[in-house]
C-alpha cells in the first residue's frame, strides 16, 4: 500500500471514530434528558396531587383561625387546632418526604420545579417528628395563644383591654398609677410562662429529633437563613446605633424626668409610654394623634393606596377592623386561599398608632394580593417573611412622614414646615428605639432555645439594660418576657422585623432611584405617584416566592441586602 493510501485510511478511521463518539455522546445526553423529563413529569404529578390535598385544607384552616381571632369562641379554636394538626400531618408523611428528599438532592431539577421542591423539602423536614409530639406542640401553642387573645388584665378593680392600658401609659403623669398599669400589662406573662416553657422544650425536642441542636437553629435553616449571619448583622447594627441611641435616650430621659418630676436615674420601664419601650415616648412637641383624631384612618389608608395604584377596597370589605369583646386585640393580615381572599384584622382607633398599623397591615395585604396568580400554588406567597415585613414597614412609616401628612391631611405648607423637624425626629427616634428593642428580642429568643432552664427573668433584664438602656424594676422576679405573644404565635420570627426595616430602607432608595428618578429624598411620601405601586408590583410582589429572598432583593434593588440604607436614613440622617 502506498504511503498516501495509508494516511487516507487512517484519516477515514479517525473521522469514523469521532462520528461514533459524537453519536454515543448524543445518545447519552438524550438518555439524560429523557431521565430528567421523566423526573420532571413525576415531580409535576406529585405537585399537582399535593396541591389538591392541601389547597382546600389550608383555606379551611385559615378560615378557622380567622373565626377564632374574630370571635374568641372555644369551638372555633378547637376547629383551628384540629385543622392545623391535619395540615401538619400531611407534611409528616415519611414516604412523601423521602420522595421529595430524593428529588431535592438529585441536582436534576430546574426553575419552578426546583423551587417548589425546595420549599416542600423544608416544610416536610420540619414536620418529620413523632405524631404524638406534633399534636402536643399544636395543642400547647393553640392553648397559649387562646389565653393571650382572650386575656384581659386586672387593673383598678376591673378587667381592661390592652388599648385601655396603653392609654394610661401614654397619658398618665402619676408614677404610681403608671407602674400599676405597666404591671397589669405583664399579668398575661405570669399566666402563660409555665406553659410557654413547656412549648419551648417540646419544640427543642422536635428539632433534635431532626438533627438540629435546637428549634431556633432549625427554624432559621429551614427558612433559608443562616443564624450566624443574622447575628453578625445584629452585632453590626448594635455598633452602628450605639452612639446615636445613647444621645437619643439621654434626651428622652431628660424630658421624661421633667414630665414626672423625677431624676433620670429614677426612671423605670413604666415611664416609657409602651409596655416594652418599643415605641417612642410622647415627649416631642408634635402630637400626631391630634391630626388623626377627626379623620377616619381606614379611609385615609384606602385613599393613599389608591393614589399609588394599589387598590385595597376589596381587602377592606373582607376585613374586621374594630374592637369588641373576645376578639384578638392585636392586628394581622392573612391570605386565606392564595387566590385573592386577603383580609386584615385590626382594632382601629383614629390615632397615629392605628394609622401606622393599618398602613402596615395593608402593606402585607397588597403584597399578597398582587402576587401573580398564574404562578404555581406553592409559589404564590412572599419571597420570605421578612420581605413582606419590609413592604409593610415601608408603608407603616408614612404615618410619621411630613410629606405624606401634608398630602393626605391637606395641611398647608406652613404647617408642614413647622411639623417637619419634629415629625422627622420622631420617625428617626422610632427606628432607633425599635432597632434596639429588636436586639433584646432576637438575642433573648436565641438564648431561650439554647437553654430554657437558665434564669430567663434575669437574662431578660440584662438584655434590656444593655440594649435599651432601661433600668430594671427593683426586686422584681416575674416572667415579664413571657408577656410578648410572639414567643408563642411567631417563634423565631422577630429578627425578620429588623431585616424588614433594613430592606424597607433599601427598597425606599431603590424606588427613588429606579422608579421616580429622585435621589437622597429620605422623606418622599409617595402620595399620588403610581410609579411607586408599579415598581413594587413588578419588582417585588408579582414574583411571589419564585426566587429566593436574596435573589429577589438583587433583582429589585440591584444589590445584596445591606444595612447601609437604614443607617443613611435613620442614623446618619438628621
Amino acid at each position: 500500500m502506498a504511503n498516501g493510501d495509508w494516511r487516507a485510511n487512517l484519516q477515514e478511521d479517525d473521522v469514523a471514530a469521532r462520528i461514533g463518539y459524537v453519536l454515543i455522546l448524543a445518545a447519552a445526553v438524550s438518555l439524560t434528558n429523557c431521565g430528567r423529563m421523566g423526573m420532571d413529569r413525576a415531580v409535576q404529578q406529585f405537585l399537582t396531587e399535593h396541591v389538591q390535598r392541601i389547597g382546600e385544607l389550608e383555606r379551611q384552616m385559615n378560615l378557622a383561625y380567622w373565626e377564632a381571632a374574630t370571635t374568641g369562641t372555644q369551638e372555633s379554636y378547637d376547629r383551628y387546632r384540629e385543622l392545623q394538626l391535619r395540615y401538619r400531618t400531611v407534611y409528616a408523611d415519611k414516604d412523601d418526604f423521602q420522595r421529595v428528599k430524593r428529588w431535592y438532592e438529585s441536582g436534576k431539577l430546574r426553575g419552578d420545579l426546583l423551587r417548589q421542591i425546595t420549599l416542600l423539602y423544608n416544610r416536610y423536614l420540619a414536620n418529620q417528628i413523632d405524631s404524638t409530639l406534633l399534636r402536643q406542640i399544636v395543642d400547647k401553642s393553640t392553648e397559649i395563644e387562646q389565653k393571650f387573645n382572650t386575656h384581659r388584665a386586672w387593673f383598678e378593680g376591673k378587667r381592661v383591654s390592652n388599648n385601655e392600658i396603653l392609654e394610661v401609659l401614654r397619658n398618665e403623669v402619676r408614677s404610681a398609677r403608671r407602674k400599676e398599669a405597666w404591671e397589669a400589662s405583664k399579668q398575661v406573662g405570669q399566666v402563660v410562662a409555665p406553659q410557654l416553657l413547656e412549648l419551648v422544650r417540646l419544640r427543642n425536642q422536635a428539632a433534635r429529633s431532626l438533627g438540629f441542636p435546637n428549634y431556633y437553629v432549625m427554624s432559621m435553616k429551614l427558612s433559608e437563613q443562616d443564624p450566624e449571619q443574622v447575628l453578625r448583622i445584629f452585632d453590626e447594627l448594635a455598633e452602628l446605633t450605639d452612639g446615636a441611641f445613647s444621645e437619643l435616650k439621654a434626651e428622652l430621659d431628660g424630658a421624661l424626668a421633667r414630665m414626672y418630676g423625677l431624676s433620670p436615674e429614677e426612671l423605670r420601664p413604666w415611664h416609657y409610654h409602651d409596655p416594652f419601650f418599643q415605641e417612642v415616648p410622647r415627649v416631642f412637641e408634635v402630637d400626631l394623634d391630634s391630626f388623626y383624631a377627626s379623620r377616619d384612618v381606614k379611609e385615609l389608608a384606602r385613599g393613599f393606596f389608591a393614589s399609588i395604584g394599589l387598590e385595597v377596597d376589596d381587602i377592606l370589605a373582607r376585613s374586621d377592623l374594630y374592637e369588641r369583646n373576645g376578639k384578638d386585640q392585636h392586628a394581622f393580615c392573612t391570605d386565606i386561599d392564595r387566590a385573592g381572599d386577603v383580609r386584615v384584622l385590626a382594632n382601629l382607633r383614629n390615632d397615629e398608632y392605628w394609622m401606622n398599623t393599618i398602613l402596615h397591615e395593608l402593606g402585607h395585604a397588597v403584597y399578597d394580593k398582587y402576587i401573580d396568580r398564574t404562578l404555581p400554588f406553592l409559589l404564590r406567597e412572599p419571597a420570605h417573611t421578612f420581605t413582606t415585613e419590609a413592604v409593610a414597614m415601608l408603608f407603616g412609616r408614612l404615618s410619621r412622614n411630613p410629606a405624606w401628612l401634608g398630602a393626605m391631611l391637606s395641611l398647608d405648607e406652613a404647617t408642614v414646615r413647622r411639623l417637619a423637624p419634629e415629625v422627622e425626629r420622631s420617625l428617626r427616634a422610632q427606628q432607633l428605639i425599635f432597632s434596639r428593642w429588636c436586639q433584646v428580642m432576637v438575642r433573648f429568643e436565641r438564648a431561650l432555645y439554647e437553654d430554657p432552664d437558665q434564669d430567663l427573668n434575669t437574662l431578660w433584664w440584662d438584655l434590656v439594660e444593655r440594649y435599651q438602656f432601661v433600668r430594671r424594676p427593683d426586686q422584681r422576679r416575674q416572667p415579664d418576657w413571657a408577656a410578648k405573644i410572639h414567643f408563642t404565635s411567631a417563634p423565631v420570627y422577630y429578627h425578620n422585623y429588623m431585616l424588614g426595616e433594613l430592606l424597607a430602607s433599601q427598597l425606599h432608595f431603590a424606588i427613588l432611584r429606579r422608579a421616580v428618578g429622585r435621589s437622597g429624598d429620605a422623606e418622599f411620601g409617595y402620595v399620588g405617584e403610581p410609579r411607586v405601586g408599579d415598581f413594587l408590583r413588578q419588582q417585588v410582589f408579582s414574583a411571589g416566592s419564585r426566587y429566593r429572598w436574596d435573589e429577589m432583593i438583587r433583582r429589585a434593588t440591584g444589590e445584596e441586602l445591606t444595612p447601609r440604607y437604614f443607617v443613611q436614613q435613620f442614623v446618619k440622617h438628621s
